[in-house]
């Protein structure tokens, strides 16, 4: 069963490429995390999956309180191991 995908219009505020910078490292299994977005709505804490990250920030995995999945790259100090 697929999973269905956040709207852009509700889906998290993601760091660019020149913001989370370089190199980026992929582990084999993501790593679970609690993290904090940014979405229209304000600001709120997920319970996420690290699926890369930079010496600046992570791309987490995470889903909305609908039960969609969203991807976004935030600040690394916005992310806490669970």
């Amino acid at each position: 069963m697929a999973i269905d995908q956040i709207p852009l219009r509700d889906a998290a505020v993601s760091l660019g490429p020149e913001q989370h910078g370089y190199p980026v490292t992929t582990p084999d299994r993501p790593i679970e995390v609690a993290a904090w977005v940014h979405t229209r709505l304000g600001h709120r804490q997920v319970t996420a999956e690290a699926v890369a990250w930079t010496p600046r920030a992570a791309r987490i995995r995470y889903l909305d309180e609908h039960g969609r999945q969203g991807f976004a790259w935030v600040w690394a100090s916005a992310v806490q191991r669970r």
